[in-house]
């Protein structure tokens, strides 16, 4: 029986279980991806000619034998460029279109070939005829330093108290070095652009990117155009998880550049092959450590340093590495600290964003420490963790001087250490190892602290177009972009819940730069704080609007408006929402609206390393049990237990599949997901057949997945709702963690194992054996 005193429910409403827009046309196919619009007539096909050297001089190039191809309708190269040849998201000037005079990775492209088909445009590239004269590569951390450790840009220091003082007093105190592997986005949809010109020299562009101001500008710079003369437009990505943030500024001004110069549709979209060889990754790290700590595995001082294989460019590794700084924290208070990074330049792909944008090489630094305190102890991780989790005042500042102020970590993770009866669960796994000869267990629970916002203070802003029609429809454009992770969702289902109507009433429509200018990137978990306080404040402009047309009309005060589901009430009687729009515009009712959102209190001093640069943090914890075969290395994720946190959430569905989701690709990074270069700078690992994703079997075969309730955002977030779009995927370290565990038992725990990531097969075994024989 319903609850008749329970308030009504806008249907599809925040906070409602509503399924993704677009689910039902994923399953089916019939999502339309840019490669599934409909051919323009007269397009033409483009493919890049890449470079086959790491680091060389251009002696010549002859593409005598491209353009006599049969198909081939043109060939760009550098010289074709009306502006500039630079598609840099910094400004740095460092990142060509197509390289000239000298090659700085494998891979980098040369030029472009414009073709009738894309089968024809494909082979003609590969007739390119190089002549290099090769110099020394620089290829990995350990041979840029030994080459002068040149940088892609200035590096970070953070500092708090005096971490040598506390090192050279400390009781106990170790050193250690972990090495972390990169990680390919592997989007299901790869990079793509088709352009189409308009008159005047104008051009659209549907793009696959997170940022499609970006590529609007980069498109202008490259052409010679204002910004006005090039839209973007982007409906929907096959995933993208930061790999399109920047890197599909290339494709679109390729595309861009053909279009103009032919006058005729272009579009270009590589192999999964090359797309993997041209385009940036998750940069790899080499993390050093130095920790000291008392009997009790209290840290009294840490000093680390974060070394990034950055690549030929400096792209976003600024931030990156910043960024994984400002978690070589996680949920832990250091009292003294120092922290450097060091973006390192190689003759590799330029690396690039990808979820958690430096954060989770930063947190596995802090985890680390924390496991070799432990083992150094003869503790439980478990116990080191809670000892030094932030706490109140005195315990409460980060290496970069904010304050936590909103931590839930220890309740968190003492609620999941119950609910998935942790302490017993460890007991039976010891023993069960002291009796096994081959099949080892392990667990570990870890935490997650993950600080929401831009670093880049500018870009935590976002705009929104709302239209209400006069038969009651709404039709709403952001600045987001949706990728699959479910915000035009949940934006709509805040301009529902603000007009109080059907969410099925309420039209999602592609993000443009025609529309909504001067939008930041769908980046750094922000999506639907931004985009959503944009799109309730349109929506509310208008609902305003209607409020007082009715109360004028009607003769009563402005409280004794009210909305209420798919109706107004005005005084003592109920119009449908549909009538009032309907006479709010016989009365010349404006009944559209742009809003516009800031995100408050942030502000960053990158030069004294000091600021509040997260509006808040989110926070989440994770248990996971494995088993590994001591003598093969090979290993399963048994059982995964997770308690994550979204505040208010306004989607349960949507952020349950963003945080298993999240997990699940946290854990290929951590653990089967290996880029390989060879001795020459060519990326062997660049096809599913190489480079080996979480598959199906590989999900835990029991995965408890909950959302934390009644801890809603402190800070006045869309409803007091919290990011889950990158945080979750931190959650995996507790993969890692359970490996070393089960490894650590080939010594009865005596030994911290050091595992490196990603935790392959071939380092679990390497690990077993280095272990065994130094017992």
């Amino acid at each position: 029986m319903p609850d008749i005193g329970a308030p009504e429910r806008v249907p599809g409403g925040v906070a409602s279980a509503t399924a993704h827009d677009s689910a039902h046309k994923h399953v089916s196919g019939a999502a339309v991806y840019i490669d599934d619009i409909a051919e323009p007539a007269g397009l033409v096909h483009l493919y890049l000619g890449l470079a086959e050297r790491a680091h060389a001089r251009i002696v010549a190039m002859d593409l005598t034998a491209v353009r006599a191809a049969e198909g081939v309708l043109a060939v760009f190269t550098a010289a074709d460029i009306p502006g500039e040849n630079d598609v840099s998201p910094v400004g740095r000037r460092d990142d060509p279109v197509f390289a000239t005079g000298t090659v700085t990775f494998h891979g980098q492209p040369l030029f472009a070939v414009a073709a009738a088909t894309r089968a024809e445009a494909r082979r003609a590239a590969r007739l390119g005829r190089v002549e290099y004269a090769d110099v020394p590569a620089v290829l990995d951390v350990a041979a840029a330093r030994a080459a002068g450790a040149a940088l892609v840009c200035d590096p970070l220091r953070l500092a708090r108290g005096d971490a040598a003082a506390a090192l050279a007093a400390a009781p106990h105190r170790l050193q250690g070095r972990m090495e972390v592997g990169g990680q390919d986005h592997f989007y299901l949809e790869g990079q793509i652009a088709l352009a189409i010109p308009g008159e005047d020299g104008d051009v659209t562009v549907h793009s696959s990117t997170q940022h499609p101001s970006e590529v609007q500008h980069m498109v202008a710079h490259v052409l010679g155009l204002p910004s006005n003369a090039v839209t973007v437009e982007v409906r929907r990505m096959g995933g993208a998880f930061g790999g399109k943030e920047t890197q599909a500024n290339l494709f679109a001004a390729v595309a861009a550049l053909a279009a103009t110069k032919l006058g005729r549709a272009a579009k270009l979209r590589p192999d999964r092959d090359d797309d993997m060889v041209a385009t940036g990754k998750r940069h790899d790290f080499v993390i050093d450590y130095d920790v000291g700590f008392d009997d009790d595995g209290h840290v009294l001082g840490v000093d680390f340093t974060y070394a990034a294989r950055c690549g030929n460019s400096a792209d976003l590794s600024g931030p990156v590495t910043d960024r994984a700084l400002f978690h070589c924290d996680n949920c832990y208070y250091y009292p003294h600290v120092h922290a450097t990074s060091e973006p390192l330049r190689t003759n590799t792909v330029s690396n690039t964003a990808f979820r958690g944008f430096g954060g989770p090489q930063g947190m596995l630094g802090a985890e680390r420490v924390i496991e070799e305190i432990a083992f150094a102890l003869g503790k439980d991780p478990l116990e080191v963790r809670q000892a030094n989790f932030y706490g109140g005042p005195g315990r409460d500042v980060t290496p970069y001087h904010q304050m936590v102020a909103d931590n839930v970590a220890p309740a968190l993770v003492d609620s999941l250490a119950r609910s998935a009866n942790y302490a017993a669960r460890r007991d039976a796994i010891r023993a069960f190892n002291r009796t096994s000869r081959v099949i080892r267990r392990g667990i570990a629970i870890t935490p997650v602290k993950f600080g929401i916002s831009f670093t880049a203070t500018h870009y935590n802003q976002a705009g929104a177009l709302v239209h209400v029609y006069t038969d009651g429809s709404v039709h709403l454009n952001h600045g987001g972009t949706e990728m699959g992770q479910g915000l035009n969702t949940k934006v709509a289902q805040v301009v529902a819940e603000a007009f109080q109507i059907d969410l099925r009433r309420v039209k999602i429509t592609a993000t443009s730069t025609g529309k909504v200018p001067n939008t930041s990137a769908t980046a750094a978990s922000s999506g639907s704080d931004l985009n959503g306080m944009a799109a309730q404040a349109a929506a509310l402009t208008i609902r305003e609007r209607l409020a007082r047309f009715a109360a004028e009309k009607h003769g009563v005060p402005p409280e004794q408006v009210a909305f209420l589901p798919g109706r107004v009430r005005v005084g003592n009687q109920e119009i449908a929402f549909v009538d009032l729009v309907k006479q709010a515009y016989m009365a010349r009712v404006q009944l559209s609206a742009t809003g516009f959102y800031r995100t408050p209190t942030i502000h960053w001093d990158r030069a004294s390393g000091k600021g509040h640069p997260f509006y808040y943090f989110a926070y989440g914890a994770a248990v996971a049990e494995v088993a590994i075969d001591t003598l093969t290395g090979e290993y399963r994720v048994e059982r995964v237990d997770i308690l994550h946190e979204a505040g208010n959430s306004l989607n349960p569905a949507i952020d349950r599949g963003q945080i298993e989701g999240g997990f699940i690709q946290g854990m290929g990074w951590l653990t089967t997901e290996e880029l390989w270069w060879d001795g020459a700078g060519r990326l062997r690992t660049h096809a599913p057949s190489t480079y080996k994703i979480p598959l199906l079997s590989d999900v835990p075969s029991v995965f408890n997945v909950r959302i934390a309730e009644g801890v809603a955002n402190r800070e006045p977030t869309i409803h007091r709702s919290k990011a889950v779009g990158e945080p979750p995927f931190m959650l995996a370290m507790s993969v890692l963690h359970a490996l070393s565990d089960a490894v650590a038992s080939v010594v009865d725990y005596r030994v911290c194992p050091r595992l490196d990531a990603p935790a392959t097969p071939e380092r679990v075994l390497a690990a077993v054996t280095r272990l065994r024989a130094g017992a």
